[in-house]
């Protein structure tokens, strides 16, 4: 990958009353953060060490710029479709702010020497910003590696190492800045459309969560069709202590204060065409088999009767937003791998629409990176 240094731009949080509402509020207050003089410029250009520590896990990263030539290249892969609607509104906000206030999540299989390297950096080194988010108990550093030696041995690292990466987070901000490159650059000569914000976290520092479904309404269905038609393509058992998925093409199902524990009949399994998708995904599965064909659902994307709850609220979040409604209930998926992910992207395929689900969570308005040449 082609890594370059920036001048990067961050909070001065000792003049913040709170960095949990700081962060929150940056898309709408930006402009208004600037004039409140609440944010300051590094020195020389950098790299920067990302660090999220939170119960249980501890994630670290780096962040840089990419040449935006790799996207076009295709060694920044995607694996899902962007909408022109958010595009559009993502360019009117860096046109507007003339900055980009939270970097691409990319990732990459893990390369030991270079988790080294951070590891080895952030114990000889004080960070440059810190800040405690009381929402999610969550500690967040950066750490600025300014040095031309350290530079030059950190693109090399990633030159011999990493060839291609894949976008966990942020698909519409990378479209966004390529379509500016491609389209807009000359109305804009004074901004750097040339140039992806980046963050690298290898897949050792990320954790896929599962991304799951509640839906209301059974198509006018009663609950026993309801169920005699899952049946046709599920093996169903009531539970009564229930757990998430522990193994992919196994699904728990939460209807009427009762859960249920589903398995993808072997006949379903057996019916896949390996020509018509890289991978076999529940959510795949899922959204045609029950969501379409059952429940009618066509439009997965925007249908209102759909809520997607992320793994991070657990069961109980399930709970509560199908409780809402004697006519909910809530899919819950095992996560999709890293490798399935993968397999998908270097395909050229896209995965449906909230499928993954990635953790850490980097803040908007944590580093910034100025589109000012």
């Amino acid at each position: 990958m082609q890594i370059k240094p920036f001048q990067a731009t961050y909070p001065l949080f000792d003049r913040i009353p709170s960095p949990d509402t700081f962060c929150a509020e940056a898309k709408h207050a930006f402009l208004d953060y600037q004039r409140k003089q609440w944010l300051d410029q590094t020195g020389a250009p950098g790299m920067y060490i990302y660090r999220i520590e939170g119960h249980p896990h501890t994630h670290t990263g780096l962040v840089a710029l990419n040449a935006v030539e790799d996207f076009f290249e295709g060694r920044i892969k995607q694996h899902e479709n962007t909408l022109h609607s958010r595009e559009q509104r993502q360019m009117e906000l860096l046109l507007r702010w003339e900055a980009i206030l939270k970097p691409v999540l990319l990732t990459y299989p893990p390369v030991p020497e270079i988790n080294a390297w951070m590891e080895h950096f952030i114990q000889q080194h004080p960070p440059f910003v810190e800040a405690y988010f009381k929402n999610e108990r969550q500690t967040q550093r950066l750490w600025a590696v300014t040095s031309e030696v350290d530079i030059l041995y950190l693109q090399q690292l990633f030159s011999r190492n990493v060839g291609e990466v894949y976008i966990a987070d942020g698909h519409h901000r990378t479209s966004t800045v390529a379509l500016l490159n491609r389209q807009y650059a000359d109305q804009y000569p004074q901004l750097d459309f040339d140039h992806l914000f980046c963050a690298y976290f290898a897949a050792d520092q990320l954790d896929i969560l599962d991304y799951n479904r509640v839906v209301e309404g059974m198509n006018g269905l009663t609950a026993e069709e309801f169920f005699a038609r899952l049946s046709e393509v599920f093996e169903i058992e009531h539970v009564d202590y229930p757990r998430k998925p522990r193994k992919k093409f196994a699904l728990k199902m939460y209807f009427r204060d009762h859960w249920y524990r589903l398995q993808w009949r072997e006949e379903v399994l057996a019916g896949f065409n390996p020509d018509d998708l890289p991978v076999l995904l529940d959510v795949s599965l899922l959204n045609e088999l029950v969501l379409h064909r059952i429940l009618g659902i066509r439009d997965i994307r925007n249908d209102a009767r759909i809520t997607y709850v992320e793994g991070t609220k657990g069961l109980k979040g399930i709970r509560k937003a199908v409780r809402k409604s004697p006519y909910c209930f809530g899919f819950v998926l095992y996560p999709i791998s890293f490798e399935d992910m993968t397999r998908v992207a270097d395909a050229g395929k896209n995965l449906p629409p909230k499928s993954t689900y990635f953790e850490p969570r980097m803040k908007s308005g944590f580093l910034i990176r100025r589109l000012g040449r």
